[in-house]
């Protein structure tokens, strides 16, 4: 047996009407909400307002003046003024007579150029590599204690030193000009000067690859015991 609905009974045609009845109390209920946390709000009424007008300022328009052009440059000073002279005054004519000069050799002579300094005499102070005494300073040193003969005039006046001398050595290696340029006593520089003089010959120095003539500086010390 099938049970039958009163069309009374169904819910379907208040639908609508219950969701708008639940809009209604959802917006009552926002606008109470609002209502309930709003503020009070405090207007401040401003009694002077002068203060709040800009003043207008008055754009005055200027012409500006264009500057004068400059100056021009001075004209040139004429130094000297040269007057064009016809030239009336005949030239003398050469004649050249070809067949007596056909037979003459011309000999073109070869230019003639300026003395060139030879390296030999050129002295340097300093070079790439000085010179040195065969062995080293060592032999150097005891060459001249070995050779070095202490003056008797010296001696007995007790006088000692060092006597600074200075020589040459030449591109072979030799020894020329000893000069003393620091003396202590006649005597002393005397021996030191023999002395250097016979050293044997030295490596030369060298500036690029070549050997050059080079002044070396040697003191020689003269000390009693």
């Amino acid at each position: 047996m099938d049970l039958k609905k009163s069309p009374k009974a169904s819910l379907e045609d208040k639908k609508m009407f219950f969701l708008l009845i639940g809009f209604v109390m959802v917006l009552s209920l926002v606008y109470i909400g609002l209502e309930w946390t709003k503020s009070d709000v405090t207007v401040y009424n401003v009694a002077n307002t002068d203060f709040l007008v800009e003043d207008e300022l008055d754009v005055i328009q200027t012409n500006q003046e264009t500057p004068p052009p400059p100056p021009p440059p001075p004209a040139p000073e004429v130094v000297e003024v040269l007057n064009v002279v016809e030239n009336t005054q005949e030239t003398k004519s050469i004649e050249i007579n070809t067949e007596e000069d056909k037979n003459k050799k011309i000999v073109i002579a070869a230019p003639v150029s300026a003395p060139i300094e030879e390296e030999d005499q050129v002295v340097f102070q300093v070079v790439e590599t000085m010179p040195t005494f065969p062995g080293g300073d060592a032999e150097l040193f005891k060459f001249l204690s070995n050779n070095v003969k202490y003056p008797v005039i010296a001696q007995e006046n007790g006088i000692q030193g060092r006597v600074i001398c200075q020589f040459t050595v030449n591109r072979d290696g030799s020894i020329v000009d000893v000069v003393v340029v620091r003396s202590v006593d006649p005597s002393l520089d005397k021996e030191a000067i023999r002395v250097i003089k016979s050293m044997p010959n030295w490596s030369p120095g060298k500036q690029r690859g070549k050997p050059v003539r080079v002044k070396y500086t040697l003191p020689v010390n003269f000390k009693l015991q």
